[in-house]
């Protein structure tokens, strides 16, 4: 476990690292000088005790194929024990490079081409991209937007699952980019659906662990032990310790059939041994990460409930998602009077600022931004005071 202080205010220096989020913004069409708060990951380091088991295995010199040994699943179930009541079985357990390599595989894996997959937009858009490019049929049951929160339209979920065949459902669960955690009866209501139509749930979890105070994610699969046969769970550490380069997955399949398709595309594709370091930075925070996990939590409970004094109280024109999980706000800027394109052009040129765009969401979301407070609270407060620039 880990001792000491955590500083979730240093400021650390990203550029000429390789950062995506940092280091290539020609390339993706921004001009430099923009605080970058679009991809999801964070502008803190790990835990001090992944980084020293990290450097451990560095100076040992030899970086050969490696496999997860049985001291890693203990360390895992004990994890989803404690944090989910979530009870894991070895067998069931796989792990890939990533959840979205898992999402894709999964696609290829449980439905054929030109069947129908369903998504609740506004959400993550890989999903409609593993969707779309596997030749499979995207269909959208949209949340709806109720006061400064987002509902799941059951009715019209079923209904299309129903009109349309669908054979999978592709679930964000808490949701990016609009930071619900599902309640028990929403989730029941969503499996007794999947369930009565023969609809197999992959449900992605990968911020399961950013949840904040008042409460509590449920794995899908312990609302409903009836789509243990059924489903597939995704999840990773990478985004809860920010290590996501280190591209270690965990996915659960408990239904043997499922699980050996879902083999046979992934050594299609030809991976196989995992990322030696993505093993050990993963180990580490399931055994000893839990304390600096909490503390994280604090400090991005702080950040969130920032966004949302700060904007109440020098520009309530841009209204806030209530954020119940992630590290992502969900910025409505519709009440400016302005167009798509022009809030998309003054944040970048009048604000300074790099946001994800809404519309790669789903469209329903074109007056939306999705903003990033992963990052030291000084950051932060300079991006919303550049903010208020944009009109």
């Amino acid at each position: 476990m880990e001792k000491g202080d955590f500083d979730f205010d240093c400021t650390i220096d990203r550029r000429n690292t390789g950062s995506l989020k940092y280091d290539f913004f020609k390339e993706r069409g921004m001009p430099d000088g923009l605080i970058p708060m679009w991809v999801a990951d964070m502008d803190f380091k790990t835990a001090p005790c992944i980084s020293q088991a990290l450097e451990q295995t560095a100076t040992a010199g030899i970086y050969g194929y490696s496999e997860p040994m049985s001291d890693y699943f203990s360390a895992m179930s004990k994890w989803f024990r404690k944090r989910f009541e979530f009870v894991i079985e070895e067998a069931s357990h796989v792990q890939t490079p990533g959840v979205v390599f898992a999402l894709a595989h999964a696609v290829k894996a449980f439905t054929n081409v030109n069947d129908s997959i369903i998504i609740q937009p506004p959400v993550y858009y890989p999903f409609s991209e593993v969707i779309k490019s596997n030749n499979r049929i995207l269909i959208e049951n949209p949340l709806l937007k109720v006061g400064d929160t987002y509902e799941i339209d059951f009715a019209d979920f079923e209904q299309k699952i129903v009109k349309h065949n669908v054979k999978m459902f592709i679930f964000c669960s808490p949701h990016n980019p609009v930071g619900r955690v599902w309640t028990v009866q929403e989730i029941m209501q969503l499996s007794n659906i999947c369930l009565e139509h023969g609809v197999f749930i992959v449900s992605d979890e990968i911020h399961a662990d950013f949840v904040y105070s008042g409460n509590q994610h449920h794995v899908f699969t312990t609302v409903n032990p009836k789509t243990y046969d059924s489903s597939m769970i995704c999840t990773s550490r990478g985004k809860s310790f920010n290590q996501a380069g280190l591209q270690v997955s965990d996915i659960f399949i408990s239904n043997k059939d499922y699980k050996k398709k879902f083999l046979h595309e992934i050594a299609k594709s030809g991976y196989s041994q995992r990322n030696t370091f993505g093993l050990i930075g993963a180990k580490t925070a399931y055994e000893s990460g839990e304390l600096w996990l909490s503390h994280l939590l604090k400090y991005l409970e702080g950040n969130r409930d920032f966004i949302k004094s700060f904007l109440s109280q020098y520009f309530p024109e841009i209204t806030v998602t209530k954020c119940e999980a992630t590290y992502l706000a969900w910025l409505d800027f519709s009440a400016l009077g302005l167009s798509h394109k022009k809030i998309a052009e003054n944040l970048v040129n009048k604000a300074k600022l790099w946001l994800d765009d809404g519309l790669i969401f789903g469209k329903s979301a074109e007056f939306f931004f999705r903003l990033n407070f992963g990052c030291p609270r000084q950051l932060l407060t300079r991006a919303l005071e550049q903010l208020t620039l944009i009109k």
